[in-house]
């Protein structure tokens, strides 16, 4: 079972406070440290201001050693896919492979309209998402001396050497949401990993079984698909602690143990092995403080140790 440390740094951090938490995450035993990738808060200040996915992960993969890093997820919206194959790529040397890319549609639209950023219609998103996995991994794939060409509706290249490579081939390419037609086809064809966030354990079931069927659809193993979830995070030794973490987020206890991990340690633990009764084998928990590296601490030793 892995676990990864997931945060959302547009509600309020810079770099040296996420660089805290990864390196916490790193010296916890956690299996990967990632965050989201958006440009603006979605409630509070945001205070100081956003910072860029692709640059905080290319300093960490010099302030890290081992973690896995990545993003849940990039969207297709923000960045022409030869220039984000260039940029994971960079990063995956940075880290010594240790890279992985979510990447999905976009779905914010107050963030694109907030810093200039064209927000077209679900529909064409979703074209534009299927070109962007199309373009990257064509360019990763193609043979170092050859070049590599694409015609499509919204993205054209012509004669690209496809440089650089990264250190992995493949990169795992990490497609999540809950789609019941195109997202499980493109996870099937493109992901490594599929992640069904947010979702409750019959939920999680259902697009877990549909992402099966769209593998065996394309004669793919449906056991070559990492399944993940990924979930906010509250755990406490006691009720107390319990409050006191969900108060420094803003948020209620019973909401979060209705939508989250959230409890004691064997709280936690009895409600991870529900998932992964289901098929879950990754959880990206969500931590919203990211003052409280003692939070990190507890998960690694009272919930990580029982899986």
């Amino acid at each position: 079972m892995d676990l990864r440390i997931f945060t959302e740094p547009q509600q309020g951090a810079r770099y040296e406070d996420l660089r805290r938490v990864a390196v916490a995450t790193e010296d916890a035993g956690f299996d990967g440290f990632f965050r989201s990738d958006h440009y603006l808060t979605m409630g509070g200040t945001g205070l100081p201001g956003p910072t860029d996915a692709w640059t905080t992960l290319a300093a960490l993969a010099r302030d890290t050693s081992r973690v896995r890093l990545g993003t849940l997820v990039t969207s297709a919206t923000f960045r022409h896919p030869g220039v984000l194959a260039i940029q994971v790529a960079q990063v995956d040397e940075m880290s010594g492979g240790r890279v992985e890319l979510g990447l999905g549609t976009g779905w914010y639209a107050e963030e694109h309209a907030a810093y200039g950023i064209p927000f077209p219609p679900l529909g064409e998103r979703f074209d534009r998402f299927e070109e962007q996995l199309q373009v990257v991994t064509g360019l990763w794939s193609t043979p170092v001396g050859e070049t590599f060409d694409f015609t499509g509706t919204h993205y054209q290249l012509a004669g690209s050497p496809a440089l650089p490579k990264p250190v992995q081939s493949p990169v795992p390419i990490i497609i999540g949401g809950g789609g019941k037609k195109r997202t499980p086809a493109l996870a099937a064809r493109y992901a490594s990993e599929y992640n069904g966030a947010w979702q409750g354990v019959a939920e999680t079931k259902v697009l877990l079984d549909r992402v099966a069927d769209a593998c065996r659809a394309i004669d793919r193993d449906p056991a070559t698909m990492t399944n993940s979830t990924a979930l906010i995070v509250c755990v406490g030794r006691d009720d107390a602690e319990i409050a006191r973490r969900a108060a420094a987020i803003g948020r209620e206890v019973e909401e979060l143990r209705e939508n989250g991990l959230t409890g004691t340690p064997a709280e936690v633990v009895e409600k991870m092995q529900a998932y992964r009764e289901v098929g879950v084998e990754r959880f990206y928990l969500q931590v919203l403080d990211l003052s409280d590296l003692d939070h990190v601490e507890l998960i690694a030793a009272e919930v990580a140790r029982q899986l």
